[in-house]
C-alpha cells in the first residue's frame, strides 16, 4: 500500500537518489528536485497530493529556512522536514518555530529518517482528513444544501444569507420540526466563524435547575456535587456560534444572566467571583411568539428586543407544500442507502397524499414517515400501502361555497371530516372524540357524503 507522496529537494544527486530509494522501498511515492526553483514548481503543481516535503537546508538557489514559509504557503496541509549536513541548535529552534515538523542531520541512520517521515506523513494524512471532513460538513450545512424552491423557503433563506456574514444575533421563528437548526448551521457555515465551534443546546431538553450550570459552568464547590470546575457551553462555543433552540424555555433569572452575555460578552460562573470573557455569536430559535410572551410577562422584554436584532421566519411544511415531493424523494433515497435497499421512487398517489397531508410535525414528521415507509416497502417503489394509517383516509378539500359557509350544518360537516382525518378513518375513535355514538357517526357520514 502506498504511504503517500514525498517531495525530496536536494542538490546532491547521489544522496538524493539513495534517500529516495530508501523511501520508495517503504511504499512512498517520491518526487525529486535538485534545487529550490524546481522544488517550488513541483509543489505548486502537485500540492494536493504531496504530504511531506523533505528539503535540504543549503540549496544552490536558496536556504531551506528561508524557503520554509513558501513551502507552507503552497501546501498548508503538508509537513516540512529540513535536512542539513551541519546542524546547529539555533537553526533547529528557528525551523521548529517557523513550522517545520523536524530538523535532521544528514548521515543519521535510515531508521531514524523513516520514523520521522512516517510521523510527518501520518500527521499530514490526519490534517487532510480533518480538512475533508470540514469541507463535507460545510457543504452539508450550507444554504445550497437546503431542499426546496418554494417562495416561503427562498424568502427565509435570503434573509438568513444576509445576516450570516455579520456578528448580529439572529432569532429563528417557526414551528417545531421546520428545520431551524439547519438554518442555524447554514448561518454559522456562511460566517467568518465557520472554522470555530458550533454548539447547539435545546433549552427544553434540560431540567430547569440544571440549564444554568450547563450554559455558564461552575466552580468547584459551588453546590453539592460540584467536585471539579466545569466549563459551560458558552465557553465551549468561544470564538464560534452558540445555537439556543427553544430559548423561550429559559427561566427569568437565567434570562437576566444571558442578557448580560449579549450586551457585554461576559458572565459569572456559579460559585465564581470574577467574570469570564467570551467571544461568541448567538443564534436563537423558538416555536413561540416571544413578543406575546414578553407582553404577558413570561419572557423578558429587554432580552426579546436584544435577541430580535435580526428575525428570520422559518416556514412550516404546510407553508411550502410544493417542496414536499422534493423532500420525499430525498429522504427516500437517504434511507434506501442507509437500509441498503434499491428504491426507485414513489407512486404518484403517494406523492399526492403527502402533498395534502396536514404536516403538524413539519419536515421532521415527513422524514419519519419516509423512514417507516422505506422499511415496510415490499417492492422497489413506495405505494400507498407503505404509508401509516392516517394517510389511508384523506378528506376531500372543502369547496369554495363550504369555505365561506358558517351554517351549523356546514360547521358540523367540517368538524366530522377533520376528526376522521386526524384519526386516520378510525370511526370508533372519531365517534369517541366527537362525543356521539358510532351509529350516529355512520348516519352523519352518509348524510354529508363523507
Amino acid at each position: 500500500m502506498p504511504n503517500g507522496t514525498i517531495l525530496l529537494i536536494d542538490d546532491e544527486a547521489m544522496l538524493r537518489q539513495a534517500v529516495a530509494r530508501t523511501l520508495e522501498l517503504e511504499g512512498y511515492t517520491v518526487l525529486q528536485a535538485p534545487d529550490a526553483h524546481r522544488g517550488l514548481q513541483t509543489l505548486r503543481e502537485q500540492a494536493d497530493s504531496i504530504g511531506v516535503v523533505l528539503s535540504d537546508v543549503k540549496l544552490p538557489d536558496g536556504r531551506g529556512l528561508d524557503l520554509l514559509p513558501r513551502y507552507k504557503a503552497l501546501a498548508p496541509l503538508a509537513e516540512v522536514i529540513l535536512m542539513t549536513a551541519y546542524g546547529t541548535i539555533p537553526d533547529g529552534v528557528r525551523a521548529m518555530k517557523e513550522g517545520a515538523f523536524d530538523y535532521l542531520t544528514k548521515g543519521d541512520s535510515d531508521d531514524q529518517l523513516l520514523v520521522v517521515v512516517e510521523r510527518a506523513a501520518e500527521k499530514a494524512r490526519l490534517q487532510r482528513r480533518v480538512a475533508d471532513l470540514e469541507k463535507k460538513v460545510g457543504t452539508q450545512y450550507s444554504f445550497d444544501s437546503m431542499i426546496g424552491h418554494s417562495e416561503a423557503l427562498l424568502r427565509a433563506r435570503k434573509l438568513a444569507e444576509r445576516a450570516a456574514p455579520t456578528d448580529s444575533t439572529v432569532l429563528l421563528e417557526g414551528p417545531t420540526g421546520a428545520g431551524k437548526e439547519l438554518f442555524a448551521q447554514a448561518i454559522h457555515q456562511a460566517s467568518p466563524r465557520r472554522s470555530k465551534p458550533f454548539v447547539a443546546v435545546n433549552c427544553s431538553a434540560f431540567p430547569k435547575d440544571l440549564l444554568e450550570s450547563e450554559l455558564f459552568g461552575y466552580k468547584k464547590g459551588a453546590f453539592t456535587g460540584a467536585l471539579t470546575d466545569k466549563k459551560g457551553l458558552l465557553e465551549e462555543a468561544n470564538g464560534g456560534t452558540l445555537f439556543l433552540d427553544e430559548i423561550g424555555e429559559l427561566e427569568l433569572n437565567v434570562q437576566a444572566k444571558f442578557l448580560r452575555v449579549l450586551e457585554t460578552q461576559q458572565f459569572t460562573k456559579l460559585g465564581d467571583t470574577k467574570p469570564t470573557n467570551v467571544n461568541v455569536r448567538i443564534v436563537a430559535a423558538t416555536n413561540r411568539n416571544l413578543r406575546q410572551e414578553a407582553e404577558a410577562g413570561h419572557f423578558r422584554p429587554d432580552l426579546y428586543y436584544r435577541l430580535a436584532v435580526f428575525t428570520v421566519p422559518v416556514p412550516g411544511l404546510n407553508e411550502r407544500r410544493d417542496d414536499v415531493p422534493l423532500l420525499a424523494e430525498y429522504f427516500l433515497q437517504f434511507f434506501a442507502g442507509k437500509l441498503r435497499r434499491r428504491l426507485r421512487g414513489l407512486e404518484p398517489e403517494v406523492l399526492e397524499q403527502l402533498r395534502r397531508h396536514d404536516w403538524r410535525g413539519n419536515v421532521r414528521e415527513l422524514k419519519n414517515v419516509l423512514e417507516r415507509a422505506a422499511i415496510l416497502a415490499d417492492g422497489d417503489t413506495l405505494t400507498t400501502d407503505d404509508l401509516p394509517a392516517e394517510f389511508h383516509y384523506l378528506p376531500a378539500a372543502p369547496t369554495t361555497d363550504e369555505a365561506s359557509d358558517n351554517s351549523l350544518r356546514t360547521l358540523e360537516k367540517r368538524q366530522i371530516r377533520q376528526v376522521l382525518h386526524d384519526t386516520g378513518g378510525n370511526k370508533m375513535e372519531a365517534a369517541r372524540q366527537l362525543g356521539i355514538g358510532t351509529k350516529t357517526l355512520y348516519r352523519k357520514i352518509q348524510e354529508y357524503g363523507l
